[in-house]
């Protein structure tokens, strides 16, 4: 397949829906999309490789102590994180400046800030030790926030 010419930097392959709680990994030139409720998106990238992987995590605010995470929990977005990672790694194995973009839709709750900033603190701890590098965070409230995250280009957009 040739990868030059205006077209293909114009239109990407297809469109990838990214439902909660899971990952997708692509080598082609697709766009990821998905929709942030209460969640944060964590998007890997390696523009030299043209691969990538968008990681959609429901972050839900419990009730009565809403800043308390349960062991299960973290330990099952640590391991989605850690898989979605790997199958990066596997798909782009000559990937050598993987970088990391999180966004992150707060839900209304009062104690969700606290909350996320667990959660944020956790991902950016395990990316950094996993030898990628974490530009800034985009967080914002409000309503749902739709991504579209094109690896291949390292391009994100939020609305």
């Amino acid at each position: 397949m040739r990868r030059d010419g205006i077209q293909h930097q114009m239109s990407p392959s297809r469109e990838i829906t990214v439902a909660p709680d899971r990952f997708e990994v692509t080598a082609d030139d697709a766009i990821l999309v998905t929709e942030l409720h209460s969640a944060i998106a964590v998007c890997v990238y390696d523009a030299v490789e043209e691969a990538g992987a968008l990681l959609h995590l429901r972050c839900i605010v419990r009730i009565p102590k809403p800043a308390d995470m349960t062991d299960t929990t973290l330990a099952t977005e640590l391991l989605l994180l850690d898989r979605c990672v790997e199958s990066m790694r596997e798909l782009a194995p000559s990937a050598r400046n993987l970088q990391a973009r999180v966004v992150v839709h707060l839900s209304e709750h009062p104690a969700a800030r606290e909350t996320f900033e667990n959660v944020l603190t956790m991902v950016q701890h395990f990316l950094a030790d996993a030898g990628l590098r974490v530009l800034p965070i985009d967080i914002a409230g409000g309503q749902p926030r739709a991504l579209r995250f094109r690896p291949s280009m390292g391009w994100l957009q939020t609305r």
